[in-house]
């Protein structure tokens, strides 16, 4: 099965705007990719119809991607701070309606790095907030025809949902056509026993992908196991992109927020390249031996 690669802004920059858009759209396209992630850090950051006019130019898909900044947290949080979060989330969704994205993905559990330790009771409690939480976001998806998607994250930025076992754990029984998962290969190395049982598990939940070396860098330039998790992502039925997902190291916030403190690649533009390339080529070569 081939699937469309793509690329995040924060490959480049932090956070895109209506007038870095446009360069770093054209840049992805020149590369080859044919989607892009575009994080919502703050809406407003960029306007959702300058953008779908921007992405059309250039014949790229969008996938909505949102950030949970601190303060935004849906559980053990101010009732205040559950609703601002949910408000939040609505807006991507709206964005990602206009823009035509059939995705908002994202860690939409608590704030990325807050964690805590539970007993076993704690973490039931924290999963039935968060379905509570998420019910009327999940609602508000529906209605606009656009798939939350939930990421889990790995230990050292959250401990709510860490696999695919917790995440089914914690999302049943919103899980459907309005809510998935979004598996990231980052955190399934760091918190996956079997990645690609991993990714067979999480089956037919599968929202969205993003992929980046075990590094945080170029796909390929690593120690996973590519042609399997390929081979998983077949066997779950998943159609979906494969978009790259890491962080530049020349902006102070998300190098310090991703923990780039070296160069991932001999440059952003190269860690893209290789990227696309890799998966290219590999792609190519299932193709040929089927």
């Amino acid at each position: 099965m081939r699937r469309i690669l793509g690329v995040n802004t924060w490959v480049w920059t932090s956070p895109v705007t209506d007038a870095s858009l446009p360069a770093i759209a054209a840049k992805a396209a020149d590369l080859g990719f044919g989607a892009i992630e575009l994080p919502i850090e703050q809406p407003g950051d960029w306007d959702p119809h300058r953008a779908r006019d921007v992405l059309a130019e250039h014949r790229l898909r969008a996938y909505v991607v949102g950030a949970m900044a601190p303060g935004r947290n849906l559980v053990a949080a101010p009732a205040s701070e559950i609703v601002r979060t949910q408000n939040y989330l609505a807006r991507c969704i709206t964005a990602a309606a206009v823009l035509g994205s059939p995705i908002v993905a994202g860690p939409f559990t608590a704030a990325t790095g807050r964690t805590w330790r539970m007993t076993d009771t704690d973490r039931a409690e924290a999963y039935d907030s968060l379905r509570a939480s998420l019910t009327p976001v999940v609602a508000r998806a529906e209605r606009e025809g656009v798939r939350l998607a939930i990421e889990p994250l790995n230990r050292y930025e959250t401990s709510l949902i860490n696999t695919v076992d917790q995440a089914l754990d914690a999302l049943e029984p919103l899980l459907g056509p309005a809510l998935g998962i979004a598996l990231d290969s980052y955190h399934l190395n760091i918190e996956e026993k079997d990645v690609a049982a991993a990714v067979r598990t999480a089956g037919r939940h599968i929202a969205h992908v993003q992929v980046c070396g075990t590094d945080r860098g170029a796909v390929g330039d690593d120690h996973a196991d590519w042609p399997g998790f390929l081979d998983a992502l077949d066997d779950a039925g998943y159609t979906g992109p494969l978009n790259l997902e890491s962080f530049t190291g020349d902006n102070d916030t998300i190098a310090t927020a991703a923990s780039i403190w070296r160069p991932l690649a001999a440059s952003q533009d190269a860690l893209a390249a290789r990227t696309f390339d890799y998966l290219t080529r590999l792609q190519n070569d299932r193709e040929d031996h089927r």
